[in-house]
């Protein structure tokens, strides 16, 4: 697997496995033993809970965190995953133990270790990630859900019910009679959850620093222990037999059902786990997460845990991220955290014993809160399959966890059908030409709509086709083909651009289409992705620049010669555009601007000093652009997975890297005011994911470099006379769009594309053409750029 470490900030911590005896090797043990110590404190509460909402024995749960923590860690394939007992597999559990009982649920357990084992040994892991995120996403919402309002009931003193629908039906009654001490407990605890982190900083100690879930829980056991409240607390096992409840084989006409529920376990486990290991590789630059390995690593520890009496282990997301931000490097600290559990328990029994059940209960109902996330279904709402999402989420809550994931997992499927048939064609008149410009799938079940279209082209127009499909077959190619065959005999003309791939060309000389890839000579498409494609181009730096200016001599430069002819004489660009130098994001592509469009200005981080500061390159240029080519408009433009906003955050360069980024820890100097504005110093984005952190701090650096243009008195001479206007601008790197800031509410909105935009196009023949565009999947201007 490709480690590509783009964008990386300067400094940041990599989990790698250093040589041992060295001073490298030293400071990454230290590292991983203060990380593990946090993953412990934060991992004995989040067991004891997910134990009680799963109706299991509670030595269960530190069961399942022990061997997560240690065979996982020594078996897996991840550098810094956390396994152990998950919330999503809660239910499944749950119901496992009502229909099985706690010791058949152990050999289930045991089994699908098995099953994991074996699937990880005939190295098809990556087949679970063919289950779509909106369909995961959406089970661990409910998931949530159905634990929050299940504990709920025992925060506000009473009973779970047998069902979310009775869960809910019964809340009014259970907060209108329910008022005992054991109300107290959760919500102190819950408080404590909600206000922790948004506590401010005193000095550089960050309430962060401190995981909330200990801080809750503690707090609630020494205010219920030292008030001597009547509440019901845990209770472990007095002896070490007692604490083996192992597995035991069903009854003889329970197979069937022991078949499925080991499958539905397995599956669970895997892809939840898989999907965590992923998300997790994101935030650190170490290791890539070998998949199969890691799912070996996965059955080994719940093969061992159902054989102990544990509860099932799955990679779990927020102990590895609070792994990885405590600075893990390697899996020590996962093993290591194992250990101090089993240590804790041994030796500090009477401790954990004296936790108040409700306290775990409001955690849970915290925790189950926060698993619907609404970040999550903003990026699927994006791609049009929040609705999946959605319906996954009130499956499991209202009729089940299976049956909630089968329902979503055949919507998703019939949404995939659709775009796979998704055909737009959009019509209008240039001129004396008919413009045709088709996005989609082309295949035999779109072949009427794209007939129906060109029917109704006026015979001998001159027409442009412009095919902007991923794919065409045969049935397409023949109804196109015979479509241009007759309108060339009435005289008409027919000129086709296909923009993506040569499906046309290549079947029209009777060539079989290849494996979908970038065409050669795609000027957007990165270099080794064009020499994969069979792109003649050299293997080193200095031979892909010639063989890329080579390739534009062949193709591009006798069509620039006449524009470059005129520019050669002078420049009037409509804006300076200051962005990152981030090599991923190409000012001319996303604006869709040519030469002499744009004075860019590229800098670490798109950052603008303050006027009058010691670095004069960016005031430079900023003056040029206002007082000699006098730019109606200024752009700063920031984007997402960027490296110095990641340094910036972090205020991390320790160690014999300190002296190589002098330069940049100095550069980054002049982004604090970015940092102050997105809230850091008040802690606002410390409980926050790293990416939506980042996406935050990204978006205020563009706002903090407007504010520090304002500084610049030709700037402001210029906004004040309405000669000039500031705009700020945020590229999405894996959406691929761009949002706008808008100066009212101040937020960045994406930018509606041409197939967006719901205006009919007018027809040749009068009205509204006969299929508009229906949704972003479809890209691209409509219409033909000129050179």
């Amino acid at each position: 697997m490709r480690n590509d470490a783009q964008g990386a900030p300067p400094g940041r911590q990599e989990a790698t496995s250093p040589l041992p005896g060295t001073h490298t090797d030293r400071k990454g043990i230290a590292a991983d033993v203060g990380a593990s110590l946090v993953v412990f404190l934060i991992a004995v509460p989040l067991s004891l809970g997910i134990a009680v909402a799963s109706g299991a024995p509670l030595i269960a749960g530190i069961i399942a965190a022990v061997v997560g923590g240690i065979v996982a860690g020594l078996v897996g394939g991840s550098v810094v995953q956390v396994s152990g007992p998950a919330a999503g597999l809660t239910i499944i559990v749950a119901d496992l133990i009502m229909t099985y009982g706690w010791r058949v649920t152990c050999l289930i357990t045991l089994l699908a270790g098995l099953v994991q084992l074996a699937l990880g040994a005939f190295r098809i892991a990556r087949a679970a990630l063919a289950v779509s995120p909106a369909v995961v996403h959406g089970m661990l919402a409910g998931v949530g859900v159905t634990i929050a309002l299940a504990q709920l009931h025992v925060v506000l003193g009473g009973a779970p019910q047998s069902s979310a629908l009775a869960n809910i039906t019964d809340l009014p009654q259970q907060i209108a009679h329910n008022h005992t001490a054991a109300v107290a407990v959760g919500v102190i605890t819950v408080a404590i959850m909600f206000g922790w982190n948004r506590l401010p900083a005193i000095g550089k100690v960050r309430p962060g620093m401190v995981p909330a879930a200990l801080v809750a829980v503690g707090t609630a056991t020494a205010i219920a222990t030292m008030g001597r409240w009547e509440v019901e607390t845990v209770a472990l096992p007095a002896s070490l037999s007692e604490a083996w409840n192992g597995p035991m084989l069903p009854e003889s006409g329970q197979w069937h059902g022991i078949a499925l529920a080991v499958a539905a376990v397995a599956m669970v486990a895997s892809v939840e786990s898989l999907l965590a290991a992923i998300a997790i590789d994101r935030l650190h630059n170490g290791r890539r997460v070998q998949l199969n390995r890691e799912l070996c690593g996965q059955g080994a520890a719940n093969t061992v845990s159902g054989a102990l009496g544990g509860l099932p282990v799955a990679g779990v997301i927020v102990r590895s991220t609070a792994n990885v931000r405590a600075g893990a490097r390697s899996p020590l600290s996962t093993i290591l955290h194992g250990v101090w559990i089993l240590l804790f328990v041994a030796f500090f029994a009477h401790v954990v014993e004296l936790i108040p059940m409700p306290a775990l209960a409001a955690l849970l109902v915290f925790i189950g809160v926060q698993m619907v996330s609404l970040a999550h279904l903003r990026n699927l709402r994006r791609h049009h399959e929040a609705s999946v999402y959605l319906v996954t989420l009130l499956g499991v809550v209202f009729l089940g966890l299976l049956e909630g994931v089968f329902i979503g997992f055949a919507l998703a499927m019939i949404m995939a059908l659709r775009r796979l048939t998704k055909l737009t064609v959009v019509t209008e008149e240039r001129a004396d030409r008919v413009h045709v410009t088709v996005h989609g799938s082309l295949t035999f079940l779109g072949v009427p709509r794209l007939a129906h279209v060109l029917r109704t082209v006026p015979e001998g127009a001159k027409v442009d086709l412009d095919l902007h499909v991923d794919f065409m077959d045969h049935a397409a190619f023949e109804a196109i083909h015979a479509w241009r065959v007759d309108h060339e005999r009435t005289g008409g003309s027919v000129d086709i651009d296909e923009v993506h791939e040569k499906w046309y060309a290549r079947s029209s000389t009777n060539s079989a289409p290849v494996a979908k890839t970038i065409p050669k000579g795609r000027w957007w498409a990165p270099w080794d992705m064009r020499r994969e494609s069979g792109a003649d181009l050299a293997p080193n730096p200095l031979g892909l620049l010639t063989a890329g200016a080579r390739e534009y001599h062949a193709g591009t430069a006798d069509r620039m010669r006449s524009v470059m002819s005129r520019l050669a004489h002078g420049q009037s660009p409509t804006a300076l555009f200051i962005t990152c130098a981030d090599s991923r994001v190409v000012p001319n592509l996303i604006t869709a601007s040519g030469p002499g469009d744009l004075f860019t200005l590229r800098n670490v981080g798109n950052l603008v000093p303050s006027h009058g500061s010691s670095d004069g390159s960016v005031g430079a240029a900023v003056e040029y652009a206002v007082n000699v080519l006098r730019v109606p408009s200024i752009v700063v433009c920031g984007h997402s997975h960027c490296g110095a906003m990641q340094a910036l955050s972090e205020q991390t360069h320790q160690g014999p890297e300190e002296a190589q980024t002098t330069h940049i820890r100095r550069w980054l100097a002049y982004g604090q005011g970015s940092l102050r504005r997105a809230g850091a110093d008040r802690g606002e984005l410390a409980g926050l994911p790293a990416a939506e952190a980042l996406r935050r701090l990204s978006q205020a650096n563009v706002v903090e470099q407007l504010g520090n243009l304002m500084g610049y008195p030709a700037v402001r001479e210029r906004v004040e006379s309405g000669e000039l206007t500031l705009s700020g601008m945020y590229y999405d790197l894996e959406t691929a769009r761009v949002h706008l800031l808008d100066a009212g509410s101040g937020e960045f909105s994406p930018v509606q594309s041409v197939q967006d935009v719901p205006d009919p196009v007018p027809h040749p023949r009068g009205g509204a053409a006969p299929d508009q565009p229906l949704d972003e999947s479809s890209s691209g201007a409509s219409s033909r750029p000129s050179c």
